[in-house]
């Protein structure tokens, strides 16, 4: 059975940190793994299925990513790759693909002695994972995929969520915290606050806290914060709460307030506050965004 060789895989990972380069603020796995393949004129051996239904490609570049975020040079995040300043580094000096794979083994193989279990049965990774796959790598990358696959279907289910709906989201995760929800806007135009809350509740205490809650695709700019401080009065603690993200701009911006402070929480921070706090979420908010742990054996570190 023919093997993919070294400088081969070094070519498709030369190719996803072209990608990666080119977009610095990541890639979703699945469309990285798709550019590669497009962008590759793969020979009818790659293109093999296994009896799982993965090709030879797909499963040699699950496997060799391993070994990239072992070098330091990738880096993984609830499905979303990024390129490491170590990974620029060698993409940039390392103009051979097997000088490139062959580097990422050898950083690979130095991680994995260091390890207090490490493994002893002469697999190395750049085996052929049709015929040497390592239990370890392959929990490896069950995990990778199961994780990446929850986020997806978690943030479609957050960005597909009514604008009200997502808006009754937060200030249940607001209750959850131990924070009173004094008032919630109802549909439509809301003046730039969809949510006050208090931390008692008479509402006797300072600071009074402002929620503007956007349910947008695209990332808040910098125009969107200043028009959300501008709504803040000198006692008041503002929470700008979206479903995107915030560009560096408006992060740089909410940094920048000396007499107002705004603290911004993109997606990702939503769900692990919700995740934080949701044992103390009533039951209806726990409908209204039910989650259910499942456990995995976990990889090496």
């Amino acid at each position: 059975m023919q093997e993919v060789s070294i400088a081969r895989k070094g070519e498709y990972f030369q190719a996803l940190f072209d990608l990666l380069v080119a977009n610095p603020d990541g890639v979703a796995a699945r469309e990285a793994v798709a550019a590669v393949e497009q962008k590759l004129n793969l020979a009818p051996y790659e293109t093999e299925l296994f009896p799982s239904g993965t090709s030879r490609f797909r499963k040699n570049f699950s496997f060799g990513t391993i070994d990239m975020v072992k070098a330091g040079w990738l880096v993984k995040h609830k499905g979303i790759w990024t390129i490491s300043e170590a990974g620029k580094l060698a993409h940039q000096t390392l103009k051979e693909p097997a000088a490139f794979y062959g580097m990422s083994l050898a950083l690979y193989r130095k991680w994995r002695q260091a390890q207090p279990e490490a493994s002893t049965n002469g697999t190395l990774p750049d085996a052929d994972p049709a015929d040497a796959e390592t239990s370890e790598q392959s929990i490896q990358v069950t995990y990778e995929q199961a994780e990446a696959q929850a986020w997806s279907e978690i943030e479609a289910f957050l960005r597909n969520m009514a604008p009200f709906d997502f808006q009754e989201l937060v200030a249940a995760l607001l209750r959850g915290m131990g924070y009173h929800v004094d008032w919630i806007a109802p549909p439509g135009r809301d003046g730039g606050i969809d949510i006050l809350a208090y931390a008692d509740p008479l509402g006797t205490r300072p600071p009074r806290i402002k929620v503007q809650v956007k349910r947008w695709g695209s990332n808040i700019d910098v125009k969107g914060v200043r028009e959300f401080v501008g709504v803040l009065g000198a006692d008041d603690l503002g929470l700008f709460v979206t479903t995107s993200g915030f560009t560096k701009d408006a992060k740089d911006e909410a940094r920048a307030q000396q007499t107002r402070k705004v603290t911004l929480i993109d997606l990702e921070r939503f769900f692990d506050l919700w995740v934080e706090h949701y044992p103390k979420l009533d039951d209806a908010a726990r409908r209204r965004f039910p989650l259910q742990p499942i456990y995995f054996l976990a990889p090496a570190n």
